[in-house]
């Protein structure tokens, strides 16, 4: 199982990003697939997942400011970030399950700053 994420940057806060997440090795259109996040000196937290039947669930954080969606075509995932602000600066993550495993993503840095 890999997953590949990218799309991390530098945004200053309201601007938008939008983050992907490849992944192989796995069936991906049956797996729940998810973002979570560290900011710096936290611990990692649940930002948002989505199931195969394409149903979603957020972060009461992020919640109407992100949106999940995937495609199984390319075996991707994505999240798009609006109206970022500066505490949801952080390494993303994306992450599935797979045989009661938990498999998670090298992270990518989202930095909101002015």
């Amino acid at each position: 199982v890999q997953l590949q994420a990218s799309g991390g940057g530098l945004v200053q806060p309201g601007g938008s990003l939008r983050l992907s997440c490849a992944a192989a090795g796995f069936n991906f259109r049956l797996n729940t697939i998810g973002w979570y996040r560290r900011p710096p000196g936290k611990q990692r937290e649940f930002v948002a997942d989505i199931t195969s039947g394409h149903s979603t669930n957020y972060s009461d954080s992020v919640k109407g400011r992100f949106t999940i969606s995937r495609n199984n075509v390319y075996r991707t995932m994505y999240l798009q970030m609006n109206n970022l602000k500066p505490e949801d600066t952080a390494v993303y993550y994306c992450k599935t399950e797979y045989k009661n495993r938990d498999y998670w993503g090298q992270g990518t840095l989202v930095t909101v700053s002015s």
